[in-house]
């Protein structure tokens, strides 16, 4: 395939001729095409249906503690779903808090008892500015958190290993910067799973600030697409040793294991951290949802019931995954106008397009009726310096209709690049 970048101007526009013809007929299908957020599809929802039949009737609504799941009580979750978390995160079950279906409102509270209460310290609020470390491309919901309440979001870059460390390292001198958002395995989108060095001078971090915390969002835990996933060095095990026990706050939750709307959060702690979270909740709750957390604690009794199911994700998501990937190969393989992940797990795929052209991109797709997540979303304030990277999300799509949206979008990336380099005026 030709290299768009080498040729002359006069081939880049019959070349654009071809393409603006192909994208003309692929917008004439009038397509109704989402790829735009990280949803599992209604295939991986359906391995979990079983779920519905282990409370009540015959199977009683009492845990193993005797407890009567109906009630009020159990403030941080029941002792089976503790053992279950700590088996998958590798820590102690009584280092964990388990709570209702979203991860990312537990982190949200975190954030915002935080701002008026503190973190073993003064309220946040009452610091002054205070700002948050952002590894980017990185979680728009993240970023959004953090900009809620009025932090400056400060940008490191992403690298192939993890975030930059020696920026980090740098960054956090600053008495201001409270925190560091990380995805450690598979991050969304860039499929990065965190080396052992980037984990252990994660750990090491000697921040000015004494109530600095580590946002370690473990979402994609158990998110393998093949048999040899990526193996994750354990955060608090390496915080321990390194004398900061305090200084990460762990997070995930089974929401792309069973059910995203109904599924079952967890965060884990030091002792310290927990005692004052916990000593927080009280005003908070009287109890999560024992009921769905007592359906997940009969459907997985362990780890590796967790591991089995897993597999019959990867079941259905490497198909979608591999559909992509082989389009992308096929149409912009080198033309030297893209880069792409090749992730091993998670739910996404990173696209990175000729710099200037990722909203033209988003554009043309939702103009052929394919919507993507807006360009520049995975960074700080929306804002993608190079505007270069696009999210893709395969999960919640058919096969074929990933076939279909796969071959929009690579039209699309052709489209808005040859456009750029010829100077094109006309817009789609």
């Amino acid at each position: 395939m030709s290299d768009y970048l080498s040729m002359s101007k006069e081939e880049q526009l019959e070349e654009f001729k071809a393409v603006r013809a192909e994208y003309e007929k692929l917008r004439l299908m009038h397509l109704s095409l989402d790829m735009s957020r990280g949803k599992p599809g209604f295939d991986n929802m359906d391995l979990s249906e079983e779920m519905f039949d282990l409370v009540g009737n015959d199977t009683g609504f009492k845990n193993i503690s005797g407890i009567d799941c109906r009630n009020y009580g159990g403030l941080d979750g029941l002792a089976e779903l503790k053992t279950l978390f700590g088996e998958i995160l590798d820590i102690s079950p009584d280092q964990i808090i388990v709570g209702g279906n979203s991860s990312l409102n537990m982190m949200f509270d975190t954030i915002a008892q935080a701002m008026t209460h503190g973190m073993g310290g003064e309220p946040w609020a009452k610091q002054g500015e205070i700002k948050f470390i952002c590894p980017a491309p990185g979680y728009d919901r993240h970023f959004a958190i953090t900009e809620y309440f009025g932090f400056k979001l400060l940008t490191v870059k992403i690298n192939s290993d993890g975030p930059d460390m020696d920026a980090v390292e740098e960054l956090v001198k600053d008495p201001s910067v409270k925190g560091i958002w990380c995805v450690p395995k598979y991050s969304n989108p860039e499929g990065v799973t965190y080396s052992d060095d980037v984990v252990r001078r994660m750990a090491a971090l000697k921040p000015a600030a004494g109530d600095f915390r580590i946002f370690w969002d473990n979402a994609y835990a158990v998110h393998d697409l093949y048999d040899e996933g990526d193996k994750l060095l354990n955060i608090y095990d390496e915080c321990v040793k390194a004398g900061n026990p305090d200084l990460p706050l762990i997070f995930t939750s089974t929401s792309k294991i069973t059910f995203p709307g109904a599924g079952v959060a967890a965060q884990a702690a030091s002792p310290n951290n927990v005692a004052m979270l916990k000593g927080r909740m009280k005003y908070q709750t009287i109890g999560p949802d024992k009921l769905n957390q007592l359906r997940h604690a009969r459907m997985f009794k362990t780890a590796d019931d967790v591991r089995a199911h897993m597999k019959k994700h990867a079941g259905v998501l490497r198909p979608k995954f591999e559909c992509v990937l082989a389009e992308l190969e096929n149409e912009l393989g080198g033309k030297g106008i893209a880069k792409w992940t090749n992730p091993k797990g998670g739910y996404f795929i990173s696209l990175n397009v000729l710099p200037g052209c990722a909203k033209r991109t988003v554009q043309l797709c939702a103009n052929a009726g394919m919507i993507l997540t807006p360009a520049g979303a995975t960074f700080p304030y929306g804002k993608d310096p190079e505007d270069e990277n696009i999210r893709i999300a395969p999960s919640y799509p058919s096969v074929e209709e990933i076939e279909k949206a796969s071959k929009v979008l690579c039209v699309a990336v052709k489209y808005a690049v040859l456009e750029k380099l010829t100077g094109y005026k006309k817009k789609a």
